[in-house]
């Protein structure tokens, strides 16, 4: 994929605040829905025949796979109170950032209980090693996909605007970033 050609707005900074705040708002949608299955099932899982047969190991490791999730939900879900607290007060550029920070928590969270809720089912039905091998195994994918592939892109891209702000500098013109 070619980055020859970069993708630039041409917006105000109060245009930029709001279509970031809209972008933020349909990834939390995405997020919500997935966090929310998961707690809810994680909710019921006490109220099953089999609970009681559970190891300390496998209890420990629900009550911290159901400790990420709720903490998942809540943070996905405090963007809407603090909008609602603060919408009309010329702050949305706070509401964004502090989303943003929000965001990487509850992703962090997520990502605690899809892993802890996959340990402790393969721990039922097929045992420690493989529980935690397979956990481990998700631990590295959510990393690079979560994590690895987003940095490498935010740094290439940022080499590519700082070469792309030389080569304008040599010819008068200036960009700016996105």
């Amino acid at each position: 994929m070619s980055n020859s050609h970069q993708y630039t707005r041409d917006e105000t900074e109060a245009e930029r605040i709001d279509r970031n705040f809209g972008e933020q708002l349909q990834e939390l949608r995405i997020a919500q829905a997935g966090v929310q299955i998961l707690f809810a099932f994680l909710l019921t899982i006490p109220f099953q025949q089999r609970f009681t047969t559970l190891t300390d190991l496998q209890r420990d490791i629900y009550v911290v796979t159901l400790m990420a999730a709720a903490v998942s939900v809540i943070v996905f879900t405090a963007p809407v109170a603090l909008h609602r607290t603060l919408f009309r007060d010329g702050l949305k550029d706070f509401i964004v950032t502090y989303t943003d920070r929000l965001m990487g928590v509850g992703l962090f969270t997520l990502g605690l209980g899809i892993i802890g809720g996959v340990v402790l089912v393969l721990d039922v039905l097929m045992s420690h090693t493989a529980a935690f091998w397979f956990g481990g195994a998700l631990l590295v994918l959510g990393l690079a996909l979560w994590v690895g592939v987003p940095l490498s892109k935010k740094g290439s891209a940022r080499q590519n605007l700082e070469t792309r702000d030389d080569d304008a500098s040599t010819d008068g013109t200036h960009s700016s970033p996105t």
